[in-house]
């Protein structure tokens, strides 16, 4: 394993610790999130799902609740897309 292999697993390890701190608050509404991939530049792809694919407050959910999360707790990330 080279080290930037190493550091990925690392920056996907924090990312998903985030999301499930997250997802019981996603749940109790009928929702949840599912973790897609983080990719090399940082970016985390996730897919909304239950109640968060229809509801119109997703895109709230999405940037504040996740997004300002892993931002705050992932300084690695740089931005956090939602794809069907």
């Amino acid at each position: 394993m080279t080290a930037a292999s190493a550091n990925q697993e690392s920056v996907l390890t924090r990312v998903e610790r985030v999301i499930e701190a997250i997802r019981p608050s996603i749940q109790a509404d009928g929702g949840d999130v599912q973790l897609l991939e983080v990719t090399a530049k940082g970016e985390v792809r996730l897919r909304l799902l239950g109640a968060c694919v229809e509801c119109p407050s997703a895109d709230v959910t999405l940037k504040i609740a996740i997004e300002r999360n892993l931002l705050a707790r992932v300084p690695e990330i740089t931005s956090v897309t939602a794809v069907a």
